[in-house]
């Protein structure tokens, strides 16, 4: 499965490193030099990382200069030894961990996270060197197997990440905490036994297990209560837990956050312990079989954020919501026989963002989405599962502040859709997997702020219309879907703030239109697996910012234009299942792990 590890803007690593109290750095002194056995440690763990990104986001870290000033690094004012290390979202790919990290002993932040060391294993020894550690975050990585017990000594963490990934990003995405198919028996890293792990972690504040395998756990939730006095931020979400809430847990008053989403192996009543974390604002019970009657948060007027599956729950009266006077964030799977009886929850208009999963598609969804029509400070909208008419989208439609909107396994019983051209607010407008009567909308084209479409497994009838070149903001195109007939219109060189173009599995026909090499900033251009055909134009080597170009399985024909070897920040090229002649071009890296 090809990983492409996700990149952040190299200024915002430079900001991390800048905003590290012990930065060398940061007070303008230029003094002090780090230590030279410092220096070649990194460089050795520099050797093991390989890069995705262009340019190299470590080209700072050169031999003979001082090391407190590279990228990504910290160093004490007063010893110049390397106190932080942050190189998350860097880029960086490498076949494990390299101990050397281990003789960096003075380090008090270490940030690995959302680069890609998989599927390998933590360094079984070595973490209890760093005893120094307050911050250690090594989410999204991709490692595997037990976690080390020397990370279990290090007693002055403050925050602890080890968030699993390997396994849960989707082949050609970049890894994030965006929302994605959970699949617990794709976790791959694990905790044997939870007690011993923090035991010693007493000045814990944030604890994110997130997709770890605690299966092995049975007593995880008296560890908690027992060991980290201090937490106020707990996410474990499909971890495989099992058995009650635990009362105990109440002794961990500071808590500001819960999450124990998919946990399915928690059948019990709510705990009413909950109601007594009067600083929480963050609950996430979503898919953990909790059942019985729901309580009223009447002390809970902090929660902001809320997910639950209230399928198994009673309610005491309308409104039960009603205290959250607070509440910016809710994620419900419903069954709306329920809603029918509670035409409103209560919920007020600080909400910014909701998420809804419909449970019984054969029921009608005009009491929630007239509630829903109402939320005009709704600035994302997820919907999962949803049968559509004409007058139930219509009132998603009436959401005029709405920034984000995605659409999972839909069905539209009329051709509705055209009325998501209100929604002229739009930044991000994904609809995966749903069914639609009719031809991709032009009323598209009024979402002039688009900066995001995605549109996968989707069966449009008819073209691309040209109107989507009036989505001059938009950066990201992403069309996977079938139905789609006819040649692509020349309006798409309009978008000339795209970045990524992606275009797959369509029936398409006709050339690449000449007007895509108008896009000067196109780093991924992708048109594969579908009927496209003639030659390459020649052109298609002006696009300097490509970084990967993928036009495989296709019916492009001719020679192989020599322009593309002006292509000089390309890293991976596929021309492969095509009609082509001409050189042939080993200009591939491709990461497949």
């Amino acid at each position: 499965m090809a990983l492409i590890c996700r990149v952040l803007p190299a200024f915002l690593v430079v900001l991390a490193a800048l905003a590290t109290p012990s930065n060398s750095h940061g007070d303008g002194k230029l003094t002090l030099r780090c230590h030279p056995d410092q220096a070649a440690t990194l460089l050795q763990l520099k050797k093991s990382f390989s890069f995705l990104r262009y340019p190299n986001p470590l080209e700072s870290w050169q031999d003979g200069t001082d090391c407190c000033l590279w990228e990504g690094v910290g160093c004490s004012n007063s010893s110049g030894r390397v106190t932080a290390l942050e190189l998350g979202g860097c880029g960086s790919c490498s076949q494990g961990l390299d101990p050397a990290i281990f003789d960096l002993t003075s380090l008090q932040v270490l940030d690995l996270s959302m680069n890609n060391f998989g599927p390998y294993s933590l360094p079984a020894n070595g973490f209890e060197r760093l005893a120094s550690l307050t911050h250690l975050n090594l989410s999204y990585s991709g490692f595997v197997g037990q976690i080390p017990t020397g990370i279990g000594k290090l007693a002055n963490l403050i925050s602890l990440d080890l968030s699993n990934n390997y396994g849960s990003c989707s082949e050609d995405s970049f890894c994030s905490h965006v929302t994605k198919t959970h699949d617990f028996f794709q976790t791959e890293l694990e905790v044997l036994n939870f007690e011993i792990l923090v035991a010693n972690l007493s000045s814990l504040r944030e604890l994110y297990l997130d997709e770890v395998d605690m299966s092995s756990s049975r007593d995880w939730c008296h560890a908690l209560a027992k060991s980290l006095p201090h937490l106020r931020v707990l996410s474990l979400s499909f971890c495989g837990l099992s058995g009650p809430i635990c009362p105990s847990l109440s002794a961990l008053h500071s808590l500001t956050m819960i999450n124990l989403e998919g946990n399915f192996d928690i059948p019990a009543p709510f705990p009413v312990l909950f109601m007594d974390f009067l600083n929480l604002s963050v609950l996430q019970l979503a898919g953990t079989n909790l059942q019985g009657h729901m309580p009223n948060f009447s002390n809970t007027s902090s929660l902001e954020t809320m997910m639950l599956d209230v399928t198994n729950f009673s309610f005491g009266k309308p409104g039960s919501f009603s205290n959250f006077k607070s509440l910016q964030a809710l994620s419900l799977d419903v069954d709306f026989a329920f809603m029918e009886h509670q035409s409103s929850l209560g919920i007020h208009t600080s909400l910014r963002h909701l998420e809804l999963t419909q449970m019984d598609s054969t029921k009608d969804l005009g009491l929630i989405l007239s509630w829903i029509g109402d939320l005009q400070n709704l600035a994302s909208l997820e919907l999962r599962g949803w049968n559509f008419s004409w007058k139930s989208f219509s009132s998603v439609a009436k959401l005029k502040n709405l920034r984000s909107l995605s659409m999972y396994y839909c069905s539209f019983t009329k051709p509705s859709l055209p009325a998501i051209g209100n929604l002229v607010n739009l930044r991000s407008l994904v609809i995966h997997q749903c069914e639609l009567n009719g031809p991709m909308p032009s009323a598209i084209g009024n979402l002039a702020d688009l900066e995001s479409l995605e549109i996968t497994d989707y069966d449009f009838l008819g073209p691309i219309p040209s109107a989507i070149g009036n989505l001059r903001s938009l950066k990201s195109l992403e069309i996977n879907a079938h139905g789609l007939l006819g040649p692509i219109p020349s309006s798409i060189g309009n978008l000339s703030s795209l970045i990524s173009l992606a275009i797959s599995t369509s029936e398409f026909s006709g050339p690449m239109p000449p007007a895509i090499c108008n896009l000067s900033n196109l780093e991924v251009l992708e048109m594969s697996n579908s009927g496209f055909s003639g030659p390459i134009p020649y052109a298609v080597g002006l696009l300097k910012k490509l970084t990967s170009l993928r036009l495989q399985e296709s019916s492009f024909s001719g020679s192989i234009p020599d322009s593309i070897f002006n292509l000089t920040r390309l890293i991976e090229l596929d021309l492969s299942f095509n009609l082509l002649s001409g050189k042939t071009i080993f200009y591939i890296l491709i990461m497949i792990t």
